[in-house]
């Protein structure tokens, strides 16, 4: 095992905003500030760089990142603007922001082989950048403010890894909306029969029916429309007010609330029934950690709302040309099976597989032999190409 080097990395560039959006001495003056770790062995130079990257969250204590440089890659984990807090997440930034690191990498670390690395979240991010690197388009982001990802010149990516990734944020939250709520404000008005966890739930041991399902995944539709639509009349709100209020912050209660957490029966893999990545999906269901529990207006249409986020791997996923690994975790406790299937299917790559690791699930707590599996898949699928 080599011996492992951490470099602190740090990127800062100008950046217009209307408004400072994120607490603290990152972009309330002028200026985005951006952090990462690189993670290599100290004996082994490489031009080729991995990069791992997650819309909000930072990867260097995740056990696949550490994994591959102890095989002898170079690793960075590249933390956004908006690392470890969501609520203000503009995808569209973050595209710059790992832009922002790629180009560095380029030009001023010495790498000339970049791979991306889309871990969880980070695979509708990765998704999304690349194609937008092969094919720029956005002009702005889905609340109508401007942003000149376009004209940013990303650089493309040399191949895109989709690691125990969901399809998106957005289609992953409208799924496990609980639309028991009949009230936004008040988390406990539910309507008793589209309540998982109403009292004697842990007892079921019939799976749910069709007819239960099919209703329970309309009314998740149609409350996600619901709070979309009153997003969309509070900006339009502030925006014909012509004050200074420029954005709102809300609270979405009950968002971990799938039947097939509670249901195994329900497009089944190796996850353990009534459990979650999280921790026990009724806590978790009105808990502090979940998705998209603290959001601005402008969040919620750039990150949550599928009508209107952009990062959906079922649609960026057809302009990704370069090589493209997809690794499917098969006991994972938070993205749900069909997902990477779904992905790799529609990307557009002539050179892509995917790969199966049998009973792992989402972090790979407690299992070094399926780390020890997914990183070697990864490892000889870069090195069978030259990324190395």
């Amino acid at each position: 095992m080599s011996e492992l080097a951490f470099d602190w990395k740090h990127i800062v560039f100008t950046a217009k905003q209307a408004f400072t959006e994120t607490y603290g001495f990152n972009g309330s003056q002028g200026m985005t500030h951006l952090e990462g770790v690189v993670i290599r062995p100290v004996d082994r130079p490489s031009r080729t760089l991995l990069i791992f990257m997650h819309p909000s969250s930072t990867l260097q204590l995740l056990p696949l990142p550490r994994a591959m440089a102890e095989l002898g890659f170079h690793v960075l984990c590249a933390g956004s603007r908006y690392q470890r807090n969501d609520t203000a997440l503009i995808m569209e930034n973050v595209l710059l922001d790992l832009g922002a690191y790629i180009r560095a990498a380029k030009e001023d670390w010495g790498y000339e082989r970049i791979v991306l690395c889309g871990w969880s979240g980070g695979g509708s991010l990765t998704m999304l950048y690349q194609s937008q690197a092969e094919r720029p388009s956005i002009t702005q982001t889905p609340a109508g403010d401007p942003v000149d990802v376009a004209g940013a010149g990303l650089i493309p990516a040399d191949a895109v890894l989709s690691l125990a990734a969901h399809a998106s944020r957005s289609v992953l939250l409208q799924e496990w909306l609980d639309p028991s709520m009949r009230n936004e404000t008040d988390p406990d008005d539910r309507d008793p029969e589209l309540d998982l966890y109403r009292p004697g739930y842990e007892a079921r041991t019939e799976p749910y029916s069709r007819e239960f399902v099919a209703r329970y995944r309309a009314a998740q539709v149609a409350r996600m429309q619901r709070i979309t639509n009153g997003v969309l009349e509070r900006l339009e709100d502030l925006r014909r007010r012509g004050g200074k209020e420029m954005e709102r912050a809300f609270v979405t209660y009950r968002t971990m609330a799938d039947p097939r957490f509670l249901d195994p029966t329900l497009e089944p893999n190796g996850r353990k029934p009534g459990w979650s990545y999280l921790g026990h999906p009724e806590t978790v269901n009105s808990g502090p950690a979940g998705l998209g529990r603290f959001s601005t207006l402008r969040s919620w249409l750039s990150q949550w709302s599928p009508a209107h986020s952009r990062a959906n791997s079922l649609i960026t996923a057809r302009d990704i040309s370069v090589p493209f690994l997809a690794i499917e975790c098969g006991a994972d406790d938070a993205v749900p099976q069909p997902h990477t299937a779904a992905v790799f299917a529609a990307v557009g790559s002539a050179d892509r597989e995917m790969k199966l690791v049998e009973g792992a699930n989402h972090y790979f707590v407690n299992q070094p032999e399926r780390l020890a599996t997914a990183a070697g898949i990864v490892s000889e699928w870069l090195r069978t190409r030259g990324y190395d």
